[in-house]
């Protein structure tokens, strides 16, 4: 995945769709400042909504490995990783004049990022079997599954990335942001757009089936 690859996805998007566009922001004082390291996230959103890609850049930059890990962890595929983290950038540069600043650019970017690897899921599920609303599998997928994992000798030696990767698609969007990002239940329930309860739930859940997981 690379800037300029997602960049010109992104102006090929824009043009084709003029009409749903935000409209972009013109510094105050008419001028675009220097970017560097320590210019504010939210004076980047602002100065990249207005046409700097400059400041766009930057962005990529400071968030493009943590978007992509984000991905990497979500789905355990490094081509999934990048096509996702490439989709991330793209709505990214459609999107970032909505930025208001109401929470931190991390938490906003992290909501952004979840939605396109949800959605991945779901259009995955098209093709499969969808999950339930708890993250659990149907039934049916329950029993291939269970005899998927009985013709694997090697799962008692599984580590927990690979354990991780075993996980619900629900299960395991809520472990990653907790207990690998760091983010408290509120912020997961409002990343995800569900309850605390149902975060705590699942996480609870996804604990459970990694520990039967890791001692098989």
């Amino acid at each position: 995945m690379n800037l300029t690859s997602a960049l010109n996805a992104a102006v090929a998007d824009r043009t084709e769709d003029v009409r749903g566009e935000v409209p972009r922001v013109v510094p105050k004082d008419g001028e675009f400042h220097p970017v560097t390291d320590e210019t504010p996230d939210y004076d980047l959103t602002q100065w990249a909504a207005a046409g700097n890609l400059e400041a766009f850049e930057m962005l990529y930059k400071k968030y493009h490995r943590r978007a992509y890990s984000l991905c990497l962890r979500m789905t355990n595929s490094v081509a999934e990783a990048e096509d996702l983290t490439q989709e991330a950038f793209i709505q990214l540069f459609r999107k970032v004049g909505s930025f208001r600043g109401d929470s931190a650019f991390t938490t906003w970017f992290h909501r952004l990022t979840v939605n396109q690897v949800l959605m991945h899921f779901r259009k995955r599920s098209v093709k499969n079997e969808k999950t339930t609303e708890d993250g659990e599998m149907p039934e049916r997928s329950k029993k291939k599954d269970r005899n998927y994992r009985a013709q694997m000798p090697i799962l008692n030696r599984l580590d927990l990335k690979k354990a991780v990767a075993l996980l619900p698609p629900g299960y395991r969007s809520v472990f990653v942001l907790h207990d690998v990002e760091g983010f408290e239940h509120s912020e997961v329930a409002r990343v995800l757009g569900i309850s605390v309860g149902t975060s705590k739930s699942q996480l609870h859940k996804a604990r459970l089936k990694l520990r039967g997981l890791l001692i098989r």
